[in-house]
């Protein structure tokens, strides 16, 4: 459901990392915004919109289909639970599911995620295949199959999307081929390349496609040195994740000779285009090394504290000038509020200090550090140009609820930093993306509960 205004006024609005007053905001019929003008007083013909207003954010890494799997690996039945032992169980869901099933676990992510202030989604999909590891078009369907599920998905919430088909060839450094329980993500680097041109060819709207690697475990060397070369002269992101895990790193030092960052500043991989995905065991010289080569880092905090990473170091990615945004990841976290509030509690409980995102004397205050940071490097995560309230960018925003019990009579000028810190529980009073209000499709949480069901009976 939408509505079809092109004009609004708010009482206020962020606008260029603070808030402006009295903001007639103007859309053009593709759904982008063609003016911004703070200073306006409210005209009869525009919509009054009845909160301040923010710019909604990119998700930059989702796996949507995990989503299924909330929940159900929070019980330890050995001595050790870690990032290992939660993947094997993940690989159950991943092993079960349909693209009809795909889609309804998907759909109503979206909506969640829209509900918490996310308009646009980067899906790092590497569900590729049917259930016995075949082709979904060796049983006379499409092999993109899985990937239609979550472009329809999007479709039918309104959530813009990044599709980013993932390179998957080994199980892991010193193991050659793929384990059975990931047969369905098998691919080579020609396969990837030639669905994310066929992801392309769809023009769908808000629809766009990179490509990714799952990890330097799981990819070749001499796939990602071609891909340096068949690559070269497209545009388009192209993600990886890395460091994670302390032992992804000891592994990758004991095989390459390297840390797996760097490693790819080794082999002179990194530009604009990349994203280190999590980037969470980072050594000072692999961050400047980042922060020279323009990639950027794409930070799950609410994932990286279910599965017991551990903690980037933030102040120091922040002081390099690397593009830093967020993602939901396993999904245990869907909005930007709380993945905010994670990464900085994190920080102060590292180095027990408050308000380590800050920077005296340029941005004191930690929530629009954090915002304005993530704001940007999200778009460049999705491959996206300009993102925000300004002419060009598209018309996604959210209007907060200063109704929420969180955040009733707090000073205007305090309400980024209430929505982040003061916990609201519904702190948005609507989402906007392409320039029309996103409510959920009728049927898509009852679609969801008969699919979850189906999944995982009694």
């Amino acid at each position: 459901m939408s509505t079809a205004a092109t004009r609004w006024w708010a009482p206020a609005a962020w606008v260029n990392g603070a808030w402006a007053a009295d903001v007639l905001l103007q859309a053009d019929t593709h759904g982008h915004w063609a003016a911004v003008t703070p200073g306006t007083p409210a005209p009869s013909d525009a919509e009054h919109l009845p909160g301040r207003v923010l710019p909604a954010l990119v998700n930059a890494h989702s796996h949507a289909f995990q989503r299924a799997f909330i929940g159900l690996a929070e019980q330890r039945d050995s001595e050790r639970d870690d990032f290992w032992s939660w993947r094997d169980r993940m690989y159950g869901v991943a092993l079960r599911l349909t693209p009809e099933q795909l889609f309804d676990v998907a759909q109503h992510l979206y909506t969640e995620l829209l509900a918490g202030g996310y308009t646009h989604t980067c899906e790092f999909h590497y569900l590729h295949h049917a259930p016995d590891g075949r082709r979904y078009g060796e049983h006379g369907g499409d092999d993109l199959a899985m990937a239609r599920a979550l472009a329809e998905a999007a479709q039918a919430t309104g959530m813009g999307l990044t599709l980013l088909p993932v390179l998957y060839e080994r199980a892991g450094f010193a193991q050659p081929a793929l384990r059975d329980d990931q047969r369905r993500f098998a691919t080579d680097l020609h396969t990837v390349l030639r669905w994310r041109e066929a992801l392309r060819g769809w023009a769908l709207p808000q629809v766009s496609a990179g490509l990714a690697l799952h990890s330097l475990r799981a990819a070749r060397p001499a796939s990602l040195r071609e891909l340096a070369v068949l690559n070269a002269g497209d545009p388009g992101p192209v993600h990886i994740h890395v460091a994670e895990q302390t032992a992804e790193v000891d592994d990758c030092l004991a095989h390459t000779g390297h840390r797996p960052i760097a490693w790819l500043l080794h082999e002179g991989l990194l530009d604009t285009r990349w994203q280190l995905v999590h980037a969470t065991h980072a050594t000072p010289a692999e961050i400047d090394g980042v922060a020279a080569s323009g990639a950027g880092v794409v930070l799950c905090p609410g994932t990286e504290a279910n599965l017991g990473d551990g903690f980037c170091d933030l102040p120091r990615w922040l002081a390099a000038g690397v593009p830093l945004s967020l993602g939901s990841d396993s999904q245990v976290t869907r909005t930007w509020p709380e993945e905010l509030r994670w990464l900085e509690y994190g920080q102060r409980l590292v180095r027990r200090q408050r308000n380590v995102a800050a920077a005296p004397g340029r941005q004191p205050a930690t929530a629009a550090r954090l915002f304005e940071t993530v704001r940007a490097g999200g778009a460049a995560a999705a491959g996206l140009g300009a993102w925000g309230l300004q002419a060009g960018a598209r018309a996604d925003f959210v209007v907060l609820d200063t109704a929420d019990p969180a955040l009733i009579g707090l000073p205007a000028a305090r309400l980024l930093d209430a929505t982040v810190f003061a916990a609201p529980t519904r702190p948005f009073a609507a989402v906007y993306s392409a320039g029309r209000r996103r409510t959920p499709p009728p049927t898509a949480a009852e679609r969801f509960r008969a699919t979850l069901q189906g999944l995982w009976p009694g």
